[in-house]
């Protein structure tokens, strides 16, 4: 029980300091996890629209399971891919990116990716029918209709981004098979934790948890927040 305490006391302390090794590690996750967000969003909710909209969807008996079951993709597979893509013998071993920021960027856009994909489908095909309908009545062009029912689902496509932010942010196993956990370089917060507390540095361990569990309490407040506004 003391060394909880004094853990939990040492976190609070770096927390409050702003430890360096702190703010370095917290930083490179916000920026990995950023990009890998950003980019999956930008690449998951066009094509999660179209496929919304569509009343047919070709090959839609194999392309939705796909879609589906990579929403549940364990993340070590998805960091085993990327390793064989970028490793010396692979397909693009010549970019030198094994070891880097840019190949933990790939993972976690490939674990965000189904996630933005799928949630943006179930967010557009909930919104009420006859909305499409009247919307073309008007003479809407398919863009225009598009961005139309895109505003109406607005609150299931953030949720989209958000459950996306939070599985890539709080991952580990395919930042650390990617990244090598290399310090000042690859190491993030998830990787962080599970080496300082085989360390027993658990002061620098919880003050991580500490972060991550309040990251996770802020996109839960924002959502359940965004769903009264829009009740």
């Amino acid at each position: 029980m003391d060394l909880l305490l004094q853990a939990f006391e040492n976190a609070l302390r770096l927390l409050l300091e702003f430890d360096p090794a702190l703010r370095e590690i917290v930083w490179l996750t916000l920026q990995v996890t950023g990009t890998a967000l950003l980019l999956a969003s930008l690449l998951g909710i066009p094509v999660g629209v179209l496929l919304g909209l569509r009343e047919r969807i070709p090959a839609k008996g194999c392309l939705l399971p796909l879609i589906y079951t990579g929403m549940g993709l364990p993340p070590v597979v998805a960091g085993l891919f990327v390793y064989m893509l970028l490793s010396n013998q692979g397909p693009m071993g010549d970019l030198r990116w094994l070891f880097t920021p840019t190949a933990m960027v790939m993972a976690q856009t490939i674990i965000a990716l189904p996630l933005v994909v799928g949630l943006t489908i179930t967010a557009v095909q909930s919104v009420n029918p006859q909305l499409r309908l009247q919307v073309k009545a008007l003479g809407a062009t398919r863009r225009q209709l598009a961005w139309t029912i895109l505003l109406e689902a607005r609150l299931g496509v953030l949720a989209a981004i958000l459950a996306a932010f939070g599985r890539i942010i709080a991952e580990v196993g395919a930042v650390m098979l990617v990244g090598g956990n290399i310090e000042t370089q690859t190491r993030v917060m998830t990787t962080a934790i599970v080496l300082e507390t085989r360390r027993g540095n658990f002061a620098l361990a919880l003050a991580l948890g500490l972060i991550l569990l309040g990251m996770a309490f802020v996109l839960n407040f924002t959502l359940y927040h965004m769903e009264r506004i829009n009740k």
